[in-house]
């Protein structure tokens, strides 16, 4: 299984970004995606997650700004991100959790990450 990120870029401040994440392989039934980010020197954090039963999860900085969508058909989970700022700054990541049987398992995958740089 990979997961292949892209979409970001260099933007002024006010500007948006759509990221795109792609999944291919045996990835089994999708239990959720999500993206993160890590700016230089900081933790990664959550930015957006979409479970199934679409139910969604934001940070709190990045609310009413970003909106976090899937494809199940395509394998395919993406970002809008609106307004953007420079503390947005840092590289996205996307995560995918998924569920294969015989044997029952749940691994989770992440990709390798795009930047997204915001100047004021």
């Amino acid at each position: 299984v990979q997961l292949q990120a892209s979409g970001g870029g260099l933007v002024q401040a006010g500007e948006s970004l759509r990221l795109s994440c792609a999944a291919s392989g045996n990835i089994g039934r999708i239990l959720g995606m999500g993206w993160y980010r890590q700016a230089p020197g900081k933790s990664r954090e959550l930015v957006a997650s979409l479970a199934n039963g679409r139910s969604t999860d934001y940070a709190d900085s990045v609310k009413g700004r970003f909106i976090i969508s899937r494809d199940d058909a395509k394998k395919m989970a993406y970002l809008e991100m609106n307004s953007l700022k420079p503390e947005d700054t840092a590289v996205y990541y996307c995560k995918l959790a998924t569920e294969l049987f015989k044997p029952n398992r749940r691994p989770i995958y992440w990709g390798q990450g795009t930047q997204v740089t915001v100047s004021s």
